[in-house]
């Protein structure tokens, strides 16, 4: 097609070297060039076009589910920008643009299963988006057109074009053409933008007593969360023990030193601080419950990670809080914290979620008074925290109101006896009921 142009436009300069026309001639070369500039370019973005793949994920990660596509064939991306989603059975991977340019094609759609080193899209480095190409349309159509049209109908483009009629000329009817005030309310309705269609669906008003059933398919976290609970039923023999924490010292040392560790730190003083730290001590005493099977043998650990339950919109989640052993409250508050915070983001890593020694659930944030959490295997035992609740109980012969919450702690009773389970649990209340042990622990 660009060839037959430039022919063409070449015979053009031949006929017009005979009439002695040297307008037209140097105009026609202009515009020769111009679409051999274009080519030019065309051609090195063509050449320099390469293929994003999909990226390793982790090692026990060999593929997932494109969840979505941010950005479009022809949308412009910056070095690094996110362009899709995948999601897998443990975190989701973001995979970014290469480099600035511009996406051109998508080789797989939503929802399809793709596997590491796939193709994944197509793009143009150092290419715009779609404004660029537009523009580019609309020039060479528009030295096409100038080209081509006889020389008596061209227009001197250097003339200024003639002045917008005022607006009292505009809402002046025609008196031959239009009667009455017509005129004036066509302008009007041709001056309002069309509506735009709404692509939402419609809901479909609910009729009472249907029996409707709507079936959505499981996304990858949760099919592997559910593989892992059923394992774990299946595998360890699993026992839960329960306890009555009285939490009148916590909550008294929250209340008055919280607004002083906000202003000082930047960080909330919860109760999940209290709970790490005096896990930790329990599991130095009681290292069975801080170990794990492999194959026929026991693997005791001199360190404690901690894995946080997390609740997420895809599922539960446990990032680890590593060596929570030599840490201080605060530094306990400010790990969970971000973790919780990459967890409902979505950021989280497989680094963030690996390993784990022993597991702390709080079901008591949704209001849980009684519970039985599961192993996370391979650890040997989890605690269970929930609710509190002012119920009477005896102290010192009286019956008193106390903030009391019931704790429960899950436990592999192939690692562990009950005698060990209740010592552990035991524990945990004694420094719980007076944080002061904490000290004279550590």
């Amino acid at each position: 097609m660009l060839s037959r142009r430039i022919i063409l436009i070449a015979r053009g300069r031949a006929l017009a070297a005979g009439r002695g026309d040297a307008v037209v001639m140097s105009k026609g070369w202009k515009v020769a060039s111009a679409y051999t500039q274009r080519a030019k370019f065309h051609s090195t973005n063509l050449l320099q076009a390469e293929t994003v793949k999909v990226p390793q994920m982790a090692e026990s990660i060999s593929e997932g589910t494109l969840k979505s596509w941010l950005k479009q064939p022809g949308d412009s991306v910056e070095a690094d920008e996110e362009v899709a989603t995948i999601e897998t059975d443990k975190i989701d991977v973001s995979v970014n643009a290469p480099a600035a340019g511009r996406i051109t094609e998508h080789l797989a759609n939503e929802e399809d299963t793709v596997s590491v080193g796939q193709d994944l899209f197509r793009f143009e480095p150092g290419a715009t988006g779609e404004a660029a190409p537009k523009e580019q349309k609309s020039e060479e159509s528009k030295e096409t057109k100038d080209a081509t049209e006889p020389k008596d109908q061209q227009v001197d483009k250097s003339t200024p074009p003639p002045p917008a009629p005022s607006p009292e000329e505009v809402r002046k009817p025609d008196p031959a053409g239009v009667q009455g005030g017509t005129a004036k309310k066509e302008v009007k309705e041709t001056s309002k933008p069309a509506p735009k269609e709404s692509k939402q669906p419609t809901p479909t008003p609910r009729v009472p007593g249907s029996r409707g059933e709507t079936r959505v398919k499981m996304n990858r976290m949760r099919l592997r969360i559910a593989e892992r609970l059923k394992e774990s039923q299946n595998a360890a023999a699993s026992l839960t023990t329960f306890n009555e924490i009285d939490m009148s010292s916590v909550m008294e040392m929250r209340k008055k030193y919280k607004d002083e560790v906000l202003k000082e730190h930047d960080v909330k003083l919860g109760f999940m601080s209290a709970f790490a730290k005096a896990c930790s001590l329990a599991l130095k005493e009681i290292p069975a419950a801080n170990a794990s099977i492999d194959g026929e043998e026991i693997v005791y650990r001199d360190y404690v990670d901690l894995s946080v339950a997390v609740a997420t919109p895809k599922g539960l989640v446990t990032p680890v809080v590593r060596n929570a052993e030599g840490m201080n409250f605060i530094e306990i508050e400010k790990e969970i914290a971000a973790l919780g915070k990459k967890a409902r983001d979505g950021k989280l890593t497989l680094e963030d979620m690996a390993g784990g020694t022993f597991t702390i659930s709080n079901g008591g944030v949704f209001g849980s008074l009684y519970g039985t959490p599961i192993i996370n295997l391979p650890q040997s035992a989890v605690l269970g925290m929930h609710a509190i609740k002012d119920r009477p109980v005896v102290v010192n012969g009286q019956i008193v109101i106390r903030p009391i919450m019931v704790v429960a702690l899950t436990y592999d009773h192939r690692l562990l006896d009950g005698r060990e389970a209740v010592t552990f649990l035991v524990k945990v209340k004694e420094y719980l009921e007076d944080p002061r042990k904490m000290l004279l622990a550590a």
